[in-house]
């Protein structure tokens, strides 16, 4: 049986040192998951995880250009961990949540911040500041295989060459295995989801021009350059 539309190609990531790639199925993003950031953005505490979804297709598989969105005058960087997932499950434990990780890579997560204000004050769902189009650039995955479970480490950005971002990953307020676990409950993971696992204190805009060089010690890096609007 033929299909009426042809078959897209499933968003995918580069494995780091090999020719071979990971395909996307689900972007999962954590809010709030530094307590510096937390408090930027008017939290206080360990409050339990909160989420929201990016579209594969909003990823941006090894940075790369990234053209500045539409409807927006308030264009943000946010630096995060990105964490893949080669085997799912359901109500996951802790203990077990790292053995479902393939690997990490470094990811920003644009936001269209004056779009997602305006959805928290009308009560609103946040999908237009959080996913559209080349809102998730991320670099290659580096295998767990090869560097282990990174639970710390440096975070960092760089906008223009300035330092905007420095944290550890050992700042996350609900760490990766517990992220895992805690999402496991919610949904059926499966293999090919990504969870963007928070960012540290220090978000701001950019305009196109900026040229963004985001890293973590011992995952990797990427960079970015913000484009004029298509």
């Amino acid at each position: 049986m033929a299909g009426t539309i042809p078959v897209w190609t499933p968003p995918a990531l580069a494995i780091a040192g090999t020719a071979d790639t990971f395909p996307v199925r689900r972007i999962f993003c954590v809010g709030r998951n530094y307590v510096e950031h937390q408090k930027e953005m008017g939290g206080d505490g360990r409050e339990a995880p909160f989420w929201f979804i990016k579209s594969a297709h909003a990823l941006v598989a090894g940075g790369g250009n990234v053209h500045y969105p539409p409807k927006t005058a308030n264009y943000h960087y946010e630096t995060e961990m990105v964490v893949a997932l080669a085997r799912g499950g359901r109500r996951i434990a802790v203990a077990d949540a790292n053995a479902h990780v393939f690997g990490y890579a470094v990811g920003l997560d644009m936001t269209r911040r004056d779009l997602q204000q305006w959805g928290k004050d009308h009560g609103r769902p946040w999908d237009f500041g959080k996913d559209f189009d080349e809102a998730a650039p991320c670099g290659a995955l580096a295998p767990a295989a090869k560097i282990g479970h990174p639970a710390k480490g440096a975070i960092w950005l760089r906008v223009n060459g300035k330092e905007r971002q420095k944290a550890d990953l050992s700042d996350m307020i609900w760490n990766v295995p517990e992220q895992i676990a805690y999402l496991s409950q919610y949904y059926t993971l499966e293999p090919g989801d990504i969870i963007f696992s928070g960012t540290p204190a220090g978000v701001g805009p950019v305009q196109p021009g900026d040229e963004l060089h985001a890293g973590i010690d011992g995952v990797g890096e990427l960079k970015a350059k913000i484009m004029p609007a298509l």
